[in-house]
């Protein structure tokens, strides 16, 4: 998620698969947050929703399809913490549904992770509050 317009906030999205009990994590490959875990997403292009911006990202990203199941959280990134980026960032829970994942180069590595196993891994902020939602609406 890089921006040439810092000039006010981007709307962004991510999504928390989950597949078997397993949710996936993607590390990214450069800043903002290089060497951090994290759920694949990115910005909302103008006049597109939420869900396909989510779909869109996620093919990109690492080539699979899914299933949105609801709004899991968000999360503000501010300037100060990010680099020069103002990020609002719609977290969402969803379903794999089809696909084994093909990154590119945004992320160089992905794992699938049992929400209970992140232990001291380096994920991004946030992103452990946001698995536990996303559990509670897949497990429904």
């Amino acid at each position: 998620m890089t921006s040439s317009d810092h000039s006010h906030p981007q709307l962004a999205v991510s999504g928390a698969i989950f597949r078997d009990g397993k949710v996936l994590l993607v590390r990214r490959a450069r800043s903002p947050a290089k060497g951090f875990y994290s759920f694949p997403g990115g910005r909302v292009e103008f006049g597109e929703s939420l869900h396909t911006a989510l779909r869109r990202e996620v093919d990109e990203e690492t080539g699979l399809r899914i299933e949105i199941v609801g709004l899991a959280g968000w999360r503000e990134v501010l300037p100060a913490t990010s680099g020069g980026g103002h990020y609002l960032i719609m977290s969402f829970a969803a379903r794999w549904a089809a696909r084994d994942p093909v990154l590119n180069d945004e992320h160089d590595d992905f794992k699938w992770l049992s929400p209970d196993a992140l232990g001291d891994l380096r994920v991004t902020g946030g992103l452990p509050e946001v698995v536990q939602a996303a559990r509670r609406l897949i497990q429904g």
